[in-house]
C-alpha cells in the first residue's frame, strides 16, 4: 500500500533517500536513479502502483509527465521521484501549489524525505532556505520568477500540483506561464481532473524538446460510491453519522447556507460526551473573537465545523486542524475545503448541482463535480468513499408527500386498490414547484456528471502591469520578449492579437506615467527600456488601475487636512470591491436615511424615490470618475475596467472603529474574512504604490494603524514563519502544526500606533455621546452605567447647546495622556502598566470644560489585541492624573 508520509530522519542521520542519491555517480543514468528510488520505497514498505512506477520511469529518462490519476493514487510519491531525479543530477527543482497551506504541508513532507538543508519555501517577500535545491512555492511565485529570468533561470524540474487551475479565470495565467517561459525545464503536471490533454502535451513536447508521457490509466485506490438522496438534509446527515460514514462534508455554494445548515444540525447529536471533552481540550486557549467566533466556538464543541472563504483564516485553519485530528463529524462549507490538503473526509454530500459563478447561476461542470467528489475517501483513512447528492428541495418535499401517502394506505392489502387511493390522495395535494429562477437539474443531471469526463482545459492567459514590469527585469529587449511570450500562448490567434494590443497600451501608459523610460541605446544586457529611478525600492503595481492612481495622487493637495484620507480614497477606488461589506454599508445608509426622512414627515413615495440615490460612501467619486474618463482616452484597453470609488479603510478610520467594532456596526460577522482580505489588499496597495514623496506623517501613521489592526485581528496573516531560517525548521513545524496561529507581537510594542488606536476608541465614544447613545456607551468597556451616561449628557447639554464631533474634534490637542499616573484611591487596577487618558469634548463655545476620563490597561490590551479602556467619569479632569 502506498504511504504518503515517510518518517523523518533523525537530526544526525541523513534521510535514507538522500543517502542513496549521494552514493550515485556524478552523472547517474536513469536505471541507477530509479533503482535508488525504488530501493527507498521498498525499505519504507511502500509498494508502487503501476501508474506510479510508469510515471517515475518516464521522469528519470528526462521526459515530461502529465499525471492525470485519481485522488488518493499517490501523486505525491511521484513528485518525490521527480525531486530525487533532479537532486541526483544536481539540478534545482520547484514544487508549486495553489495555496500557501498546501505549499507548507508539502514543504515539511519534503524536509522529512530530503533533509532541511535541501528544501526551501518561498511564499511572498520572505523565504525559508531560498537557495535550497528544492523550492516549494505558489504557482504565482514561480510564474513571476519565470517572467523575470525566462530561459536563463537555473531550474531543472517543475512539479505543478492541482494543475486544473490552468483553467481558472483569474489565476490560470500562473499555471501557463512556466510552460511558456521555461523551455529548459522538465515538467510534472498533476491533477485528478485534467480531461483531454492532447494539445497541451504536444505543445509541451515542442517547447521543451522532451518527450511528454501521459499517465492517466490508474484505478482509484479508494473506490467511490455515488448516491442520489430524496430525504431531508438533516435526516440524511444523521443517517450518515449513525452508519459510521462520517466525517461528512456538506457542500453548499452559498456561505450563508453553509452556516445555517451547521446551526440547524446542532439539534442532532453527532458526537459522544468523550468526543466533546476531547474537542474542548484541543481548543483550550484558542482565541475566539466576538462575532462569528462565538458561533464557531459553539459549533465545533458540538463536533460541527464551518469552512468558507468569508471566515477569518485562523478559523478555517482551526476547522482543518480539528478535522485532521478526527474530531469533527460534520463540516458545512463551500467548495473551498482542502484544495489538496490532507483533510480526512469519508463522505461528500452536495446540496446542489448548480452554482453562482459571479455572473450567473449555472450547472456544475464535470471537472468541478469530480474535484469536489474526489475529497471523499482518503488513503490511509478509509477503504471506500461516498458521494451523496441531495435532490432539489421541491423534489425532496414532493417525495416526502409520496412517502406519507404510502404510509397512510399501507394497511390496504389489495395492491391495485392501494395504488388507486395513493394517486387520489396525491392528486388532491398541491405539488411543490421549483423556486423562481431555479436552474433545472435532477437525477439525470447527477447521473450525467458521474459518468462524464472532465472538460478539456481552456487557456486563461492575461496580462497585467506587474507582469510587464517583471519582464523589464530580464536582460534583452523587452518588446521582443513580450511579443514572443504572447504569440506563444495557448490562446486563439484573435485573443493573442487582443493581448498584444493590451500590452502595447500598458507599455504606453507606463511611459506616460513616467514609471518606465526608453533608453537612448540598449544597455550592456540589451535592455531598451528601464524603470525610472525615483520609485521606492518596493514599488509594485498590483492592481490594473494602479497607474491611474499614481497619476490621480498628483491632483491632491498635501496641505489639505484630509490629505492622508484622500490618498486612501484614491487607492481604495482601484481595489476590487468587497461586495458583502459594501452591501452592508448601503443597507445601513438606507436605514438611516429612511429614519431621517420619516422624522421629517416625508411622503412614502418621495422616500422611495429618494432612497434610489442612497448607497455606500464613495469619497472623491466625482473627481476620480471625471479624471478616469480623461485618462482612459489615452489608455483604451482600460475600457474593460471600472473605477470603483468606495470607503472601507477610510470609513473605519473616520468612525474611529477597530475591526470588531466595524464588523458589529455593519452586521457582517459572516463576512469577516472578506473584510480582512480587503484590508490586507489595501495595506499592500498603499505601501507598494504610493511614492515616498506622497507619504506624509499622517498617512504613515494611518498605514501603521491599518497594518497593526490586520495583524492583531488574525495573526495567521502575519506569517512570521516566513522570516525563519533553515535552522529553525522544527520550530517552524511546531508553529504551523499548532491549532492556533502564532501570537502577534504585543500591541503596545508599537506605541505610536497604540496611541492612535486609543485615540480612535475615545473618539468613537465622542460620536456616540454626540448622538446621545447612552445605552450603547454603557455597552462599551467602562465603569459607567447607561444612567451615568444619561446624567453626563444632561450635564453637558445644560452647559452647551451642541457638540462638535467632526474631524476637527479628533485633533491631538484634545486627547491627553498620562503614561505613569498615580492610581486614585477608589480605582482598582490589576495590570502593572496603565495610562490615564482624557478626551476633551469640543463645544462650539470653545470652553473645553467637559471630557471623557478613562484608564487604559496596557497588559490587558496586549492580551486582547485591542485597547482595553475603562471610562471612569465624564466631566472635569480626574484630580491627580496630571491631565
Amino acid at each position: 500500500m502506498t504511504s504518503s508520509a515517510p518518517a523523518p530522519a533523525s537530526a544526525t542521520t541523513p534521510p535514507a533517500l538522500l543517502a542513496r542519491l549521494d552514493a550515485l555517480d556524478a552523472s547517474p543514468d536513469a536505471d541507477a536513479v530509479f533503482e535508488a528510488f525504488t530501493a527507498w520505497t521498498d525499505e519504507r514498505g511502500i509498494s508502487l502502483y503501476p501508474a506510479q512506477e510508469e510515471a517515475v520511469l518516464e521522469l528519470v529518462q528526462g521526459h515530461n509527465v502529465v499525471l492525470a490519476t485519481p485522488t488518493g493514487s499517490g501523486k505525491s510519491l511521484v513528485a518525490i521521484g521527480a525531486h530525487a531525479d533532479a537532486l541526483a543530477h544536481e539540478r534545482v527543482s520547484y514544487y508549486t501549489a495553489p495555496i500557501k497551506a498546501l505549499v507548507s504541508e508539502k514543504f515539511f513532507a519534503l524536509v522529512d524525505v530530503f533533509g532541511a538543508e535541501n528544501v526551501g519555501m518561498v511564499t511572498g517577500d520572505s523565504t525559508v532556505n531560498g537557495d535550497a535545491p528544492i523550492i516549494c512555492c505558489t504557482a504565482e511565485i514561480l510564474a513571476n520568477r519565470a517572467l523575470r529570468e525566462g530561459s536563463g533561470m537555473d531550474i531543472g524540474t517543475v512539479v505543478m500540483d492541482e494543475f486544473h487551475y490552468y483553467a481558472d479565470p483569474s489565476r490560470g495565467w500562473a499555471w501557463q506561464l512556466p510552460l511558456l517561459e521555461l523551455p529548459q525545464a522538465r515538467f510534472l503536471l498533476m491533477s485528478a481532473t485534467l480531461g483531454d490533454t492532447s494539445r497541451l502535451t504536444a505543445d509541451l513536447t515542442e517547447r521543451t524538446g522532451r518527450e511528454t508521457a501521459v499517465v492517466a490509466h490508474a484505478e482509484r485506490p479508494i473506490p467511490l460510491s455515488f448516491e442520489w438522496s430524496e430525504v431531508p438534509l438533516q435526516e440524511k446527515v444523521e443517517e450518515l453519522v449513525s452508519t459510521r460514514q462520517a466525517p461528512v462534508y456538506v457542500v453548499h455554494f452559498s456561505q450563508l447556507d453553509a452556516v445555517e445548515t451547521a446551526q440547524g444540525l446542532t439539534s442532532i447529536s453527532v458526537t459522544t460526551k468523550e468526543e466533546k471533552e476531547a474537542i474542548a481540550a484541543r481548543i483550550a486557549g484558542f482565541r475566539f473573537s466576538a462575532g462569528f467566533g462565538h458561533t464557531l466556538n459553539r459549533l465545533v464543541r458540538a463536533g460541527i465545523g464551518v469552512h468558507h472563504a468569508g471566515m477569518l483564516p485562523k478559523y478555517r485553519r482551526l476547522v482543518e486542524k480539528l478535522a485532521q485530528d478526527g474530531l469533527l463529524k460534520v463540516i458545512c462549507g463551500t467548495d473551498t475545503l482542502g484544495v489538496g490538503i490532507n483533510v480526512p473526509i469519508r463522505t461528500v454530500l452536495l446540496t446542489a448541482l448548480s452554482k453562482f459563478d459571479g455572473e450567473r447561476t449555472r450547472l456544475l461542470q464535470a471537472r468541478e463535480f469530480h474535484q469536489i467528489a474526489g475529497r471523499a475517501g482518503r488513503a490511509g483513512y478509509d477503504t471506500s468513499g461516498t458521494v451523496v447528492v441531495q435532490a432539489p428541495e421541491h423534489v425532496i418535499e414532493n417525495a416526502a408527500s409520496a412517502r406519507r401517502a404510502a404510509a397512510k394506505f399501507a394497511s390496504v392489502k389489495d395492491e391495485a386498490e392501494r395504488e388507486k387511493r395513493m394517486k387520489q390522495s396525491l392528486k388532491g395535494a398541491k405539488k411543490k414547484s421549483p423556486p423562481q429562477g431555479f436552474v433545472s437539474w435532477g437525477r439525470a443531471s447527477f447521473e450525467r456528471l458521474v459518468a462524464a469526463e472532465p472538460e478539456p482545459l481552456s487557456s486563461r492567459m492575461r496580462l497585467t502591469h506587474s507582469m510587464l514590469l517583471n519582464i523589464l527585469d530580464r536582460p534583452g529587449d523587452p518588446v521582443i520578449a513580450v511579443r514572443r511570450l504572447l504569440r506563444g500562448t495557448h490562446e486563439t490567434p484573435a485573443r493573442q492579437a487582443a493581448l498584444m494590443r493590451q500590452a502595447l497600451g500598458i507599455f504606453r501608459e507606463l511611459l506616460a506615467a513616467g514609471i518606465v523610460e526608453k533608453l537612448p541605446e540598449p544597455d550592456a544586457e540589451g535592455r531598451t527600456v528601464d524603470l525610472t529611478v525615483d520609485l521606492q525600492a518596493d514599488f509594485a503595481l498590483n492592481q490594473p488601475l494602479s497607474p491611474f492612481a499614481l497619476a490621480a495622487l498628483e491632483l491632491l493637495d498635501p496641505a489639505e487636512p484630509d490629505h492622508a484620507l484622500d490618498v486612501v480614497s484614491v487607492i481604495e477606488a482601484t481595489l476590487d470591491p468587497p461586495r458583502q461589506v459594501l452591501s452592508a454599508q448601503a443597507k445601513k445608509a438606507k436605514g438611516e436615511a429612511v429614519a431621517a426622512m420619516k422624522a421629517e414627515g416625508m411622503d412614502y413615495n418621495d422616500r422611495m424615490a429618494a432612497l434610489e440615490e442612497v448607497t455606500y460612501p464613495q469619497p472623491l467619486a466625482e473627481l476620480l470618475e471625471q479624471q478616469f474618463e480623461v485618462y482612459r482616452k489615452d489608455a483604451p484597453w482600460l475600457a474593460e475596467f471600472e473605477l470603483a470609488p468606495k470607503s472601507v479603510v477610510r470609513d473605519m478610520f473616520e468612525r474611529a472603529m477597530g475591526f470588531g467594532d466595524y464588523v458589529r456596526f455593519y452586521g457582517i460577522a459572516r463576512s469577516e474574512g472578506v473584510l480582512l482580505r480587503y484590508l490586507t489588499d489595501a495595506v499592500k496597495a498603499l505601501r507598494h504604490t504610493v511614492p515616498q514623496e506622497s507619504r506624509t506623517d499622517e498617512l504613515q501613521v494611518l498605514l501603521d494603524w491599518l497594518d497593526e489592526m490586520v495583524k492583531q485581528t488574525d495573526s495567521s496573516l502575519l506569517e512570521e514563519w516566513e522570516d525563519l531560517v533553515a535552522g529553525d525548521i522544527e520550530e517552524l513545524r511546531k508553529d504551523m502544526e499548532s491549532i492556533a496561529p502564532p501570537a502577534p507581537p504585543r500591541l503596545t510594542d508599537n506605541m505610536p500606533v497604540f496611541r492612535v488606536m486609543v485615540r480612535n476608541a475615545l473618539f468613537q465614544r465622542v460620536r456616540l455621546f454626540g448622538d446621545e447613545q447612552d445605552a450603547r456607551l454603557a455597552e462599551l468597556s467602562g465603569d459607567l452605567s447607561a444612567d451615568d451616561w444619561a446624567d453626563a449628557l444632561d450635564a453637558y447639554f445644560d452647559d452647551h447647546e451642541d457638540i462638535d464631533d467632526s474631524a476637527a474634534a479628533r485633533g491631538p490637542e484634545l486627547f491627553r495622556v498620562a503614561t505613569a499616573p498615580p492610581v486614585p484611591a477608589p480605582l482598582e487596577l490589576t495590570g502593572a502598566r496603565w495610562w490615564a487618558v482624557r478626551q476633551v469634548l469640543k463645544d462650539h463655545d470653545g470652553d473645553l470644560d467637559h471630557g471623557i476620563n478613562a484608564v487604559v490597561d496596557l497588559d490587558a490590551s496586549d492580551e486582547a489585541g485591542h485597547p482595553v479602556i475603562r471610562v471612569v467619569s465624564v466631566g472635569a479632569p480626574e484630580s491627580g492624573w496630571g491631565l
